[in-house]
């Protein structure tokens, strides 16, 4: 590593620590319904929202309840989604004419933007129209982002009261969410990107002549505005297919600073939100903690990687050490602009997170460094995680790791006061167990299957990388991918939507029903014998235990692929 590299990676934490604090105070009153800078002007239009709706936001909602509200929310945003991408041709702010999106495709899609995942088995700039970019993608990018924060607030409850049959109103989170988080956030992060040069216009299509002679199209359209929400809401939904690695989606490395810092932003205060609702700070900066030191440790096996190059490039003359004319490294699929330090750190917290946006090609990096982003998602994306889904996923292990600790000292399990009983744990395999039978199962299933493996662009164990990333990235609601698949088949467009629903719902559910249960019950008094639940020791313990679940799990499919193309690459030789 270089000294510049730990430099941007020092600076990023810094900042990191530096937002938790404000913006988990904020989430905090705005989750609470308590006055802040921005009621004056957000309030009458929320409580216009909540009249024109029908919204009761003083009737609050059972588990069940709020699981219905969130499921069908989804089910017509989705079946919205699709209709404007199948009648597209039709519909306005259209100037480049583009057709009707086929139907297996739009069902992939309509799926992939209602549960977060954004996956993309097509070229934006080819394939929608700005009404489809505007009215369709962005609008999900808020509302899907929206649900997973209403979800973890929802989760949070349930942790936190006791013997309470109610959990929060479904419709009033998602509003308030919009209105006073993501909206405001987005408008911001929107005036700093336009000022940084990235593009926000709805003008047709420019032909430009080259110096050859030769004709060139140069795409237009309003970036800004889809950037700052798709990195916010964790969502990374590309305008252009090259996604954050297209210089009008990201014209300059601060422009990707500011995109790192606002995927990792609401992840990170949503955990000090939960210590001010639990009542004690220190189990939410325990939390923050765990998900801290599984980033880093990512981070640094992900930049040492790429850093150090590939051994077999060294054999043809190209220098793999930094110097100061040339980077060193592994510079395949990276932008100039952005080096090796930056991109690494894009691709760790883009797959920590349920983001998926990309400043880089994982597809080209090394066999360890490409790991990374691929065993982040298997661990249930749960560093700091997409837009409340890191947090109610955290929650997931923290619930495990206490059952472990009971069983360790002989005592029925305790979180916040509360026992943790068999429901409880049943639950929170479930919504673990439901990843793994995506994750495994179908990429089983692409492995034997003819149709799926003529998708694939490289033979041996890279490709069985391929298709292993692209059923992690689904079910784990990412998105993004290794680029020599070609996943815009019908077998994989269907299997993928599968992964996807799975990925978010047999998640999701199971842990408002936990929310629900455990709202139920009535808290008792700590006493010697209580493991603690707000120190550097649960810490530890709670990443060893998503360590050793991730790893006993997925390490035979990652020493089929990665792990044994590593070894390949070290004895020279490359399928």
């Amino acid at each position: 590593m270089t000294a510049n590299g730990i430099l941007q990676l020092v600076a990023y934490l810094v900042v990191l620590v530096l937002i938790t604090k404000p913006m988990g105070v904020f989430l905090t009153k705005v989750f609470r319904n308590e006055r802040n800078f921005l009621t004056p002007v957000m309030g009458p239009l929320e409580r216009l929202i909540y009249r024109l709706c029908g919204i009761k936001p003083e009737s609050e909602m059972k588990w069940t309840a709020y699981s219905g509200a969130v499921l069908m929310f989804s089910v017509v945003s989705a079946v919205v989604l699709y209709g404007i991408m199948r009648l597209q041709n039709i519909l306005p702010w259209n100037p480049q004419a583009f057709g009707a999106v086929a139907p297996d495709l739009s069902f992939n899609t309509a799926v992939s933007f209602t549960t977060n995942t954004n996956w993309q088995a097509y070229s934006g700039e080819s394939t929608m129209s700005y009404f489809t970019q505007m009215a369709g993608l962005a609008f999900h990018n808020f509302a899907s982002a929206a649900v997973g924060i209403a979800i973890a607030v929802a989760v949070v409850r349930g942790l936190v009261r006791t013997s309470a049959q109610t959990i929060g109103n479904f419709w009033v989170d998602l509003v308030r969410c919009t209105l006073y988080v993501l909206l405001p956030l987005s408008m911001l992060a929107t005036i700093a990107f336009v000022a940084s040069g990235m593009i926000q216009n709805l003008a047709p299509y420019v032909t430009a002549t080259t110096i050859e002679g030769a004709k060139q199209i140069i795409p237009m359209g309003p970036l800004a505005s889809q950037e700052a929400i798709k990195m916010l809401g964790t969502n990374g939904g590309g305008f252009f297919n090259a996604n954050s690695a297209h210089p009008f989606e990201n014209p300059t490395a601060l422009t990707s600073f500011i995109q790192v810092i606002l995927i990792f932003s609401i992840g990170s205060g949503l955990t000090y939100m939960f210590g001010r609702m639990a009542k004690d700070q220190r189990q939410g900066w325990a939390i923050w903690g765990a998900m801290t030191f599984l980033f880093l440790a990512g981070l640094v096996t992900c930049y040492t990687a790429e850093q150090s190059g590939n051994p077999i490039t060294e054999k043809l003359g190209i220098e793999r050490t930094a110097t100061a004319t040339q980077s060193g490294g592994n510079m395949e699929g990276k932008e100039v602009r952005f080096g090796i330090a930056q991109s690494a750190l894009f691709a760790t917290i883009t797959t920590d997170a349920s983001c998926g946006a990309v400043n880089s090609m994982h597809e080209s990096y090394t066999p360890i460094g490409g790991m990374v982003p691929i065993f982040n998602i298997m661990l249930g994306e749960v560093v700091f995680g997409g837009v409340g889904a890191g947090l109610y996923g955290m929650l997931v292990f923290v619930l495990i790791s206490v059952f472990i600790a009971g069983l360790m000292v002989g005592r029925t399990p305790e979180y916040l006061g509360k026992k943790i009983e068999s429901k409880e744990v049943k639950l929170s395999m479930m919504a673990l167990l439901s990843l793994v039978f995506c994750i495994l199962g179908f990429t089983a299933w692409a492995m034997v299957n003819p149709v799926a493996l003529k998708s694939l662009a490289n033979n041996g164990p890279h490709g069985l990388t391929e298709i292993l990333y692209a059923y992690t990235s689904a079910a784990g609601n990412n998105g993004s991918a290794f680029a020599g698949l070609n996943a815009n088949t019908q077998f994989f467009n269907i299997t993928l939507s599968i992964a996807m629903l799975f990925g978010r719902f047999f998640v999701i559910i199971p842990m408002l029903a936990v929310a629900g249960s455990m709202a139920k019950k009535t808290s008792v008094a700590a006493s010697p014998g209580t493991f603690l639940t707000n120190n550097a020791l649960f810490g530890t313990l709670l990443v060893m235990v998503i360590l050793i679940v991730g790893g006993l799990t997925f390490f035979p499919a990652l020493s089929l692929g990665p792990i044994l193309e590593h070894l390949l690459m070290g004895a020279g030789k490359l399928f």
